[in-house]
């Protein structure tokens, strides 16, 4: 088994199990939530298989199993389930546990206006860096539509994102060269601001916050959509 498949695998199988404890019983919304994983894993594997074959990023085959899909090694699409669903289920747990844990409104929106305008100028300031410019772009996408929309995932998402971050710098650093030899994910740091956090590229931060937070909107819509039938 590959470094990448184990990585996965560690990262969906403790909360999975989890899913069906009587109490939260995560697992009742199984539908909304792996509806939503496919739906945004698609887009993502769409934006991954174009950026490995621009150079923006690639992988290093001693960490992944010989079967590539459309360029990208099968782990790497495993990943936009297994991640996804585990940082989902700690979402959620955190709000679980702790009801009253979210942002005031006015606060939300202070985050939100700053990380906006902040994006917007390193976006503009950068459009030759391929990774920073649609990442950023697609960041502040969805921020602009949380805004306009007055969503108010963001009051729970922004604190429990900080809780998410933990085993996000563990295993994004592994796969990035932390830990190990060499990194099983490589990043042409032409294509992004040459920014590291340990091991990882900033931009992986603002990614991640994107790839979730689509999750939690499509989860929080199917969700309604299938208490009505």
């Amino acid at each position: 088994m590959s470094l990448y498949l184990i990585l996965n695998f560690a990262s969906f199988i403790v909360p999975f199990a989890y899913s069906f404890e009587k109490k939260m019983n995560f697992i009742k919304w199984r539908k909304p939530v792996f509806l939503s994983l496919f739906i945004v894993a698609f887009f993502f594997i769409i934006w991954d298989i174009i950026f490995t074959k621009m150079g923006v990023w690639g992988f290093n085959p001693n960490y992944h199993v010989n079967l590539l899909i459309f360029g990208i090694p099968l782990e790497e699409i495993l990943f936009f389930i297994c991640i996804p669903y585990a940082s989902i289920f700690t979402h959620y747990a955190v709000g679980y546990f702790f009801p009253k844990l979210q942002l005031s409104k006015k606060a939300t929106n202070y985050i939100t206006i700053s990380l906006f305008i902040l994006s917007v100028v390193v976006l503009i300031l950068n459009t030759d860096k391929w990774y920073t410019f649609i990442n950023l772009l697609v960041f502040t996408g969805l921020l602009a539509y949380s805004f306009i929309n007055k969503n108010t995932i963001l009051q729970k998402f922004y604190i429990t994102f900080l809780v998410i971050l933990i085993p996000f710098f563990i295993v994004n650093g592994i796969l990035t060269g932390s830990f190990i030899e060499n990194e099983v994910v490589w990043y042409n740091n032409n294509e992004n601001l040459g920014i590291r956090l340990f091991t990882i590229p900033i931009e992986d931060t603002f990614y991640a916050f994107s790839m979730l937070f689509a999750n939690l909107i499509l989860i929080e819509k199917f969700k309604v959509k299938f208490n009505k039938k």
